[in-house]
């Protein structure tokens, strides 16, 4: 059939199985708008308060659901709007697609009316990013770059779209989309024979799970290699549910709020098995303390990430889950019953706590949200002190239910993440933890959730100052807090109130497992702005510099 850009754009879409998109209008898209208007019966869009609000947006769907998220927007500041959330998706490995209208091609380069080079400021942060300026290109191109983006370690592409590319006509064919296949081909057997070796030969074997476990949809094997393996699993603050942290080989997060089991594991185990994690620096700190008597074996799909950070004694290259298979079928059933006792002795004597008391607290509330939802919800965070007790005081049973900026640590991001996240999964309860700080950032995002009612509960940590900033100021900077008290408005109930949403002020635990309660039953999105205490902490902590079990208690 022969049909114009926009309609070309849609029917890609529909090809690839999107049902939902989120973006924001402007000039060098609105023939795409006009399409999208046109197909609104095949094609959810979701219009959000600002552009950056519908990459984040674009994100947690994708997150929650392991499809790939969409986002729209126009050029010039409609696009770099985008650059943020396009960069969180890059660092974390989430498979999403933007999409950007342009100037139209005779005008490229001229320094038109909202006109920016969006593919060359976004090629540091996309896995690959395209202008189009011939329309017979077009469904190709939008076909490869949802290959790419799921394919391999997953991650953002860019597509750019000149105006007049969306409105020029040509022949279109329906195509199915291209396989996914599982990267296998860089699995080398003399790879998988020295891994298997050290696997037979480890007395205390450790586990460190990265997010690699849940994008390749491993948890299921990660669950049968550990209890082959007899070896007790860490978790990276992206691989949070991927191994279910009610199991008795869980200790939990690692790194700088981590255990003190995982960090002693850590540093006393003779062999550790890095599974789709890329050895961030939040959680090796010292490097040169860093699993000081431990060969490392690591399991990644990117060869780039093998010896980036720490030194590797083996490497197996491919995707996790068919690895983890062959190691399974490998492998005789271990037995370390001492290591797993002494690691136990560790959990028990180190487990995350707080002084219980009748004072609201941030862990009481994490607890609460657990109890309340029976551990059926997906968590989305901000950025801060209320992301670490988001991923120490709940507990994470099942993978993609925890959602949170890692490697960027953007601030600003959970609101929309909460949004595509929720309907992404509209069977799910999602709650959002944010802090006071990032929260302002985007609560203008409140106008599309009350706008579309979209039932997320938002829990704020209102300690009325940056709290990881100040934490640090307080340990490390003789509590010099410059710039960080954040005494001044909004007032979050009422500005809930404001866009049409229940708004709850929190002053003590039964006011929060009252309001807790309504909004659950209500099925209506609700704020409920916690007053907790200024000088809270996250501990345990490891100060800067410091190896992993050198922790920060009290």
């Amino acid at each position: 059939m022969n049909i114009n850009g926009s309609q070309i754009l849609i029917e890609c879409l529909v090809e690839q199985g999107v049902d939902t998109v989120f973006g924001y209008p402007g000039g060098q898209v609105l023939n795409i708008y006009d399409a999208l208007y046109k197909n609104k019966d095949r094609i959810r869009h979701i219009l959000t308060a600002h552009e950056q609000g519908a990459s984040h947006a674009a994100d947690g769907y994708a997150r929650a659901t392991g499809k790939v998220g969409v986002c729209i927007a126009t050029s010039g500041p409609g696009a770099t709007n985008l650059v943020t959330g396009i960069a969180t998706a890059y660092m974390d490995s989430v498979p999403m697609v933007a999409i950007t209208g342009n100037v139209p091609t005779p005008l490229l380069g001229k320094d038109s009316f909202q006109e920016v080079d969006i593919s060359g400021i976004t090629m540091p942060i996309t896995k690959h990013n395209y202008i189009v300026k011939d329309v017979t290109k077009l469904a190709d191109t939008i076909r490869e770059a949802f290959y790419i983006a799921q394919s391999g370690r997953p991650g953002p592409v860019l597509i750019d779209i000149p105006k007049d590319i969306s409105a020029q006509f040509c022949e279109y064919e329906v195509e199915k989309p291209r396989p996914i296949g599982r990267t296998v081909h860089r699995i080398k057997q003399q790879d998988i024979e020295v891994a298997v070796s050290l696997l037979k030969n480890a007395r205390k074997p450790f586990i460190y799970s990265g997010g690699g476990i849940i994008r390749s949809d491993a948890h299921e094997e990660l669950l049968q290699f550990a209890e082959k393996l007899q070896a007790p699993v860490a978790t990276s603050l992206m691989g949070i549910g991927g191994f279910a942290e009610t199991h008795p080989l869980a200790t939990g997060l690692i790194g700088m709020h981590g255990s003190k089991a995982s960090n002693l594991a850590t540093t006393e185990c003779d062999l550790l098995i890095a599974l789709g994690a890329r050895f961030s620096d939040r959680v090796i700190s010292d490097v040169s303390k860093f699993a000081p008597h431990a060969k490392i074996l690591h399991v990644d799909i990117d060869p780039a990430e093998v010896g980036k950070n720490v030194k590797v004694y083996s490497s197996v290259i491919g995707d996790v889950r068919e690895i983890l298979t062959t190691f399974i079928s490998l492998i005789p059933q271990m037995e370390h019953d001492a290591w797993i006792e002494q690691v136990r002795a560790w959990k028990e004597e180190f487990h995350f706590d707080y002084q219980k008391d009748e004072t609201l607290r941030p862990e009481f509330i994490l607890e609460n949200i657990y109890d309340q939802t029976q551990g059926e919800a997906i968590i989305t965070t901000e950025v801060g002190q209320h992301q670490m007790w988001a991923a120490q005081f709940f507990k994470y049973t099942k993978p993609k239910t925890f959602i949170s900026s890692g490697g960027l640590g953007t601030m600003g991001y959970g609101t929309g993440a909460s949004i595509g996240a929720q309907i992404g999964k509209p069977e799910m309860q999602v709650v959002h933890i944010a802090g006071d700080g990032s929260f302002r950032m985007n609560c203008n995002e409140l106008s599309t959730i009350a706008y579309y009612n979209i039932p997320v509960i938002i829990v704020i940590m209102n300690n009325a100052t940056l709290g990881m900033v100040r934490q640090w100021q307080t340990k490390f900077y003789e509590k010099r807090y410059a710039e960080s008290t954040l005494d001044r408005g909004p007032d979050f109930a009422l500005l809930a109130q404001a866009y049409g949403v229940t708004g709850y002020t929190i002053t003590s635990q039964e006011e929060f497992s009252r309001a807790f309660k309504e909004a659950l039953e209500s099925n209506k999105p609700a704020v409920l702005n916690c007053q907790i205490g200024i000088d809270e902490m996250v501990l345990p902590m490891v100060a800067p510099g410091a190896a992993i079990h050198d922790l920060i208690l009290e």
